[in-house]
């Protein structure tokens, strides 16, 4: 029988290895804590040790929000081990990644900020990321905060659109 902690390690290689793409920490942390499969503290330990066990590896160190994946040698692992996890806890993780794949992606990929330029303006940074690559960076000025809030929170809705929009009109 394995201690939590290797549960939690194998927990973490399931949730990389059924998400099929790499994901940013946060976006692992968010989702194993939001659902109660791990808390914060076990989480980001596991994380630290899986990446230096060689089972997850950063496939874009110089980014500030660099993104991991699962490594052959953790699959592996995930392979030999994985009836450790609870039966339930593994199809629960399987259900909750193929309803919200598509919100951990968003949340990943449509990057957002804004800040007051000296001016009284707002500038708004709309990105658009791929894996490792930026697909696309916006800049806009914006008169006042309400508007430059508002494409704020609602760029991860608009993005896709917007891409395409682009795309079409000015690359073909």
């Amino acid at each position: 029988m394995l201690d939590q902690q290797s549960i939690n390690k194998l927990i973490l290689l399931f949730v990389f290895d059924k998400m099929d793409v790499p994901i940013q920490e946060n976006i692992v942390i968010d989702m194993v804590t939001e659902n109660g499969w791990i808390n914060y503290m076990e989480c980001k330990d596991c994380l630290t040790q899986l990446l230096k066990t060689s089972f997850i590896a950063n496939i874009s160190p110089r980014s500030s929000n660099p993104r991991f994946t699962i490594t052959t040698d953790g699959r592996e692992c995930l392979n030999s081990f994985y009836t450790n996890i609870n039966s339930s806890l593994r199809e629960a993780i399987t259900d909750n990644i193929k309803k919200n794949r598509i919100k951990y992606r968003k949340k990943q990929d449509y990057v957002s900020d804004y800040y007051k330029n000296s001016d009284g303006t707002y500038t708004v940074v709309l990105k658009i990321d791929s894996n490792t690559v930026p697909l696309m960076e916006l800049k806009l000025n914006i008169q006042n905060r309400n508007t430059a809030k508002w494409i704020f929170k609602n760029w991860g809705d608009k993005a896709a659109m917007v891409y395409e929009f682009i795309q079409e009109n000015l690359v073909d």
